[in-house]
């Protein structure tokens, strides 16, 4: 039994780490083929069986199924380049940095959000890199070429061992999470079943 998704590669880092260590194990006969793609596809036309995204993104007319909760997107720099310039109190002070900026899918750069108290601010901020991966942006940001906008499991081992320093803390924002979707009205297999279960069960809850 094989099932195919196309997921961004946040998403499949999320279920290389979570999820498919257990799921092999427990079902060895079962082959997974994961396609890191980061726009969005026609799933159906490109033979897979379903897509991973961000619940944002996924197709209106698709049957969704919520996976591993909300995600937090954190704002990061390592310290040695916190070190040669202003502090970052304020989203607006981002103004005065170098931030690695993100490609989306479209082709329109991200503009990174920010939310506290009632207040919410959207903004496309200032910087000479632009990357289409969360991986890249964090390395880029562990290596001090500025500021990165991540989701939170991308940061997580930076700001463990040191690597990375979170700002803006208060101002973080969450988004509704990922999605394993398909076209309604098309029949599941056996393997596309029991990953879903797998999701739900071993996918933690960010936050």
């Amino acid at each position: 039994m094989t099932s195919a998704l196309s997921a961004s590669d946040a998403a499949i880092g999320l279920l290389l780490t979570h999820v498919i260590p257990a799921f092999s194990v427990q079902y060895p006969q079962i082959e997974l083929d994961l396609a890191a793609q980061g726009a969005l596809v026609d799933i159906t036309a490109q033979g897979f069986d379903a897509g991973i995204r961000l619940i944002e993104d996924v197709p209106q007319d698709m049957v969704a199924v919520p996976l591993g909760g909300p995600l937090t997107f954190v704002t990061v720099a390592a310290g040695a380049y916190l070190a040669d310039h202003p502090p970052v109190q304020h989203p607006q002070d981002l103004q005065q940095h170098q931030c690695i900026r993100q490609r989306l899918p479209s082709g329109k750069r991200y503009r990174w959000e920010y939310q506290r108290q009632g207040e919410s601010l959207e903004m496309d901020v200032p910087g000479t890199l632009t990357l289409d991966s969360n991986a890249l942006m964090a390395q880029a940001a562990i290596s001090g070429l500025g500021i990165a906008y991540l989701p939170l499991p991308y940061a997580s081992a930076g700001l463990a061992n040191g690597q990375l320093v979170e700002l803006l803390a208060e101002w973080r924002v969450q988004s509704a999470g990922i999605a394993l979707w398909f076209p309604p009205n098309r029949h599941q297999s056996m393997a596309l079943r029991l990953f879903i279960d797998a999701l739900k069960t071993y996918l933690p809850y960010y936050s």
